[in-house]
């Protein structure tokens, strides 16, 4: 009887601390656990990593440097970075050799310059696999890096975009001078102005994908290749939605110079047509470059012409 009672009293005296800190960020290598995501981003360092992001809402965000991250939720979409930003900038802002985010929700990402984004990204590699985008100034905006390669896959992003208070606007996706941008089996949908997908990119994959622009409002261009691409657009849904505020193109090339060469930009298999109650006239490409443009078979709708040189 003595030694139960000891025992109770021991537990008694040493109760489990109910206000011990939340360390939902766990890097998978040492399996430490961290409190705030920069500091298990910290603690990669130089090395190569991966962040696993217990579920839950989160006000928090960080700056990569260096090494090689994975950002990673335990269950997909169940991980919201929401209103987070860091450097007047993105929830992730991605400057090390490589990065790939997983899972991860990045919702009400917005700053006063306007490019608020779930992703900004200044240097290396990025993969980005079954995310989503929404409701922010901006999904992911870039700066340029030749020498790097963007892959976005399974991906969402809708209600993104801006053209307004006298900003330059903002995009649901903006990559500047990035050597390859790949995107697949992804949606764009329900823009709120800027275009869907605006790249200065050399090189361009865009493929199984669809844009929505049923519900959007004071959207561009489905696809701005800026200063034009080489590369492939493939197997895609383009619908243009009622309330575009530039209606002329779905697909633009080299509308802002001619930088880099579209000579073998195919463009082939793609869907496009124009929504219920939209009846402007537009074209499916539109091309400033003068290049060799592959423009296969397509399946165009009612008011939509298939090609114009400007």
């Amino acid at each position: 009887m003595r030694r139960i009672a000891v025992l109770v009293l021991t537990l008694i005296a040493f109760p489990a601390r109910a206000d011990a800190p939340r360390q939902p960020y766990t890097v998978s290598a040492t399996g430490r656990h961290y409190a705030a995501l920069q500091a298990a981003v910290d603690a990669i360092g130089n090395r190569q990593g991966t962040i696993v992001i217990a579920p839950g809402p989160y006000r928090d965000c960080a700056v990569q440097t260096a090494g090689d991250v994975a950002f990673v939720a335990a269950t997909p979409g169940t991980v919201v970075f929401d209103a987070a930003i860091c450097e007047g900038k993105a929830a992730l802002v991605l400057r090390g050799r490589s990065a790939r985010v997983e899972g991860i929700v990045f919702r009400n990402q917005r700053v006063s310059d306007g490019n608020g984004a779930g992703i900004r990204l200044e240097h290396g590699d990025l993969t980005v696999h079954q995310a989503w985008f929404h409701d922010s100034d901006e999904g992911i905006l870039s700066a340029d890096d030749p020498a790097g390669q963007v892959v976005i896959d399974h991906s969402t992003f809708a209600r993104l975009g801006r053209c307004d208070r006298g900003l330059s606007c903002a995009h649901a996706v903006y990559f500047g001078n990035y050597g390859t941008v790949i995107i697949r089996n992804s949606r764009f949908e329900a823009g709120t102005g800027g275009h869907y997908v605006k790249s200065r990119s050399a090189r361009i994959q865009i493929t199984d994908s669809s844009f929505d622009d049923a519900q959007g409002h004071a959207t561009n261009y489905m696809i701005d290749l800026s200063i034009g691409a080489s590369g492939l657009i493939r197997g895609n849904w383009f619908v243009g939605g009622p309330d575009r505020e530039n209606r002329t193109t779905f697909i633009a090339n080299a509308a802002e110079g001619h930088v880099h060469s579209a000579d073998g930009l195919t463009i082939d298999n793609n869907v496009a047509r124009l929504a219920p109650g939209a009846t402007y006239d537009t074209a499916f490409l539109a091309d400033w470059s003068g290049d060799a443009i592959g423009l296969g078979a397509n399946t165009i709708g009612t008011g939509i012409r298939r090609f114009e040189r400007r």
